[in-house]
């Protein structure tokens, strides 16, 4: 077992310096890159933000950055890109998790300030909109907020509750909906009758 863990830190670590190569600081501009698919590798996201390599958590914040800074997705798939390869892994919902909420009162309004679990802060407005996705078979909602490039984060249940508690009601197309208001944009959650029936 140990040996296993040794040749997978070895693994990430080889992994990690052909990253590091082509990323800088922040994000790499991975939709300017278009490199040949070379195969899937056994790195998988899973629902609660853990990344796994070889079936073992990934347990270096900083391994977690970089390799989230080269990550691209092509409609439903997931992908590490550099200019001269792109990687296959395997997100099983969202591949960040929206871990902290700060909210901003300006004079135009309530801004609201997510940061991820690799420590992406972006403010929820129209380029980082929140969406709110049936959750099936409970009957409730998943929230999302847009992080970059078709990349999103999952709010956490307990942001969720925060979030719940800043909900405004507005009049949209005729009906009463109840949602977020955030850097001038509005996020439906619900109508606000069927809310109200819940409470």
């Amino acid at each position: 077992m140990a040996n296993q863990r040794q040749d997978n830190t070895a693994g990430l670590d080889g992994i990690a310096a052909a990253l590091r190569q082509t990323a800088g600081r922040g994000p790499a501009p991975v939709e300017q890159w278009d490199p040949p698919f070379c195969g899937d590798l056994d790195i998988r996201i899973a629902a609660d933000g853990t990344w796994y390599y070889l079936g073992s958590p990934i347990g270096r914040a900083p391994l977690v950055r970089l390799f989230a800074s080269v990550l691209k997705r092509e409609g439903d798939k997931y992908f590490l890109v550099t200019p001269v390869e792109k990687i296959g892994i395997l997100v099983e919902d969202a591949p960040f998790l929206a871990v902290e909420m700060l909210r901003e009162d300006t004079a135009s309004g309530l801004r609201l300030h997510f940061r991820t679990n690799v420590d992406d802060w972006i403010v929820c407005g129209p380029e980082h909109p929140l969406r709110f996705d049936p959750e099936h078979p409970s009957g409730g909602v998943k929230p999302y907020i847009h992080v970059r490039r078709d990349l999103w984060a999952k709010v956490t249940r307990a942001l969720f509750f925060d979030l719940v508690e800043l909900g405004v009601e507005r009049d949209l197309g005729g009906q009463r909906m109840f949602g977020i208001a955030s850097a001038g944009s509005f996020f439906p959650l619900t109508q606000a009758e069927a809310l109200r029936d819940l409470s």
